[in-house]
């Protein structure tokens, strides 16, 4: 049986597998799948997002399943009603620094969810997610909201624990794999002036003036702001 002590907070935690229901919040943070007893994002800015809680909290959540659209916490009232604008602190920094990071999130699913993806009643371990993008968007209530979008990390989706499938599914190879000759096309950008941009806005963005911080350094996009070329003959911009 794996030690809890040496569990991080990050990834698979132990003696877990996916699928694995849970009483209430109470149980999933005694066992460290969501380690809060009432937030739906557990994590910090520094580190990144350890886990999070899908439950029809907020009216802009999406669930697809494999996929997920989840909102960022902040300005809920109890119906799930946005009562104002959110920012990119706490867990929705958390849930940035996760993209950078690229480290997996929990999903953890309740019974106030989309109907054909959570449980009948109490909360589900659901695996692991990598958070993809986020951006900001005015809501169904008409406040600015942040949407991250999780895909499921298929490879490790199954009904036991994560560990023992890697453990005894390893696969085999091919020891005289073949080799197939593509032919693709993509426009050549300068990444010389997508980092001069970045650095002439010292990475705020020119849009929200929002600079984001994380573990390895600051972080933004250069963005068209119109299609680079002729005939448009457009610029940069930075964007978080």
């Amino acid at each position: 049986m794996a030690d809890l002590d040496d569990f991080d907070g990050f990834g698979q935690p132990p003696d877990v597998h996916v699928g694995q229901e849970f009483k209430n919040r109470r149980a999933l943070y005694e066992a460290k799948v969501h380690r809060q007893t009432q937030g739906g994002i557990c994590g910090t800015a520094a580190k990144g997002a350890e886990s999070i809680v899908v439950s029809g909290g907020y009216e802009d959540d999406a669930d697809f399943g494999s996929e997920i659209i989840y909102t960022g916490q902040g300005a809920r009232s109890d119906s799930g009603k946005q009562i104002d604008h959110q920012y990119l602190k706490l867990g929705n920094a958390a849930l940035v620094t996760s993209i950078s990071s690229g480290r997996p999130v929990r999903v953890i699913r309740g019974r106030g969810g989309d109907p054909a993806y959570s449980p009948k009643q109490g909360l589900r371990y659901d695996g692991l997610y990598r958070v993809e993008e986020f951006w900001s968007t005015i809501g169904k209530s008409g406040f600015r909201v942040y949407l991250f979008r999780l895909r499921e990390l298929t490879e490790l989706k199954s009904d036991v624990n994560a560990a023992t499938v890697i453990s005894k599914t390893a696969p085999s190879g091919n020891p005289s794999p073949r080799r197939n000759q593509v032919t693709t096309q993509r426009i050549v950008r300068s990444t010389k002036v997508a980092d001069h941009v970045k650095r002439l806005h010292d990475y705020t963005c020119q849009v929200c003036g929002i600079r984001l911080s994380t573990p390895t350094g600051a972080y933004a996009e250069a963005a068209h702001i119109q299609g680079l070329g002729s005939p448009h003959n457009g610029f940069w911009a930075a964007s978080t």
